[in-house]
């Protein structure tokens, strides 16, 4: 395992932390941290978006045939993970927190559970739909890969003064 600081906690604590940050910097795309978290955050971030971009586009369609009440034979095409995005998928899960999505003020209690119905994970969906395939893009026009996230700095923080950051994604 590579060297990872220590930020002055207990491994449990520090983790969690962890998870917390780089689950919020994929969700909301921007946090506020100090110097020394922020790059932590920045090399996990970085790894999961890596993992994203390389399955985001891997599915296999699939035709289930099935009987309804009548006795019919009915056939549905659907789209299924491909084995490796599946396991890059919970690989994801299993390290990032399960945000959930926030009900707008202007929408209804019943749109807001018709539009999330059928998204368990929506920040695992995000990676996959949204970012994975925005970033792949960008890697192709630019011809590189990496670089996702920037620090920019703030100053130092009142009371102990420690380097205040925002880090964002690019």
């Amino acid at each position: 395992m590579p060297y990872q600081r220590k930020l002055g906690m207990p491994a449990d604590e520090r983790k969690a932390l962890l998870r917390n940050q780089v689950s919020n910097l994929l969700w909301y795309g921007k946090i506020e941290t100090t110097l020394a978290r922020a790059k932590e955050v920045r090399a996990i971030a970085d790894k999961m978006l890596t993992l994203a971009i390389k399955e985001c586009e891997n599915s296999v369609s699939v035709q289930k045939s099935y009987n309804n009440e009548k006795g019919q034979t009915v056939t549905v095409d659907t789209v299924n993970d491909a084995p490796t995005k599946l396991a890059a998928r919970r690989k994801i899960m299993s390290f990032l927190y399960d945000l959930k999505e926030q009900k707008s003020n202007d929408e209804s209690k019943s749109d807001f559970k018709d539009r999330t119905k059928d998204n368990k994970h929506p920040l695992v969906e995000k990676l996959f739909r949204d970012l994975g395939p925005k970033y792949k893009k960008r890697n192709t026009e630019k011809g590189c890969s990496g670089g996702y996230t920037r620090i920019i700095r703030k100053g130092p923080r009142r009371g102990d003064a420690a380097e205040m950051v925002i880090i964002e994604l690019v």
